[in-house]
């Protein structure tokens, strides 16, 4: 299995879609939020996905195809 650290960065209009709950159900990856800072108009989360590297590969461009920005981030967020 495969891990990756990314920060999803939400644009006003996605801000309340469902794009972490669709990423996990539609390629079967398991997304664990490290830190999130959701607003009413903004919102950014750091996110672990774990699966078949194929799988979050797609499905990270899938979020990006939707709107969503999508960078890789390093290190433990929360431990530092």
């Amino acid at each position: 299995m495969a891990k990756k650290r990314v920060m999803f960065t939400f644009p006003p209009d996605l801000v309340t879609e469902p794009v972490i709950y669709h990423l996990a159900q539609q390629f079967r990856v398991v997304t664990n939020i490290r830190r999130a800072d959701v607003a009413e108009d903004r919102g950014w989360v750091v996110l672990e996905v774990e699966g078949k590297e194929e799988d979050i590969d797609k499905g990270l461009e899938w979020v990006a195809t939707k709107g969503v920005r999508v960078d890789p981030v390093g290190g433990d967020v929360v431990e530092g």
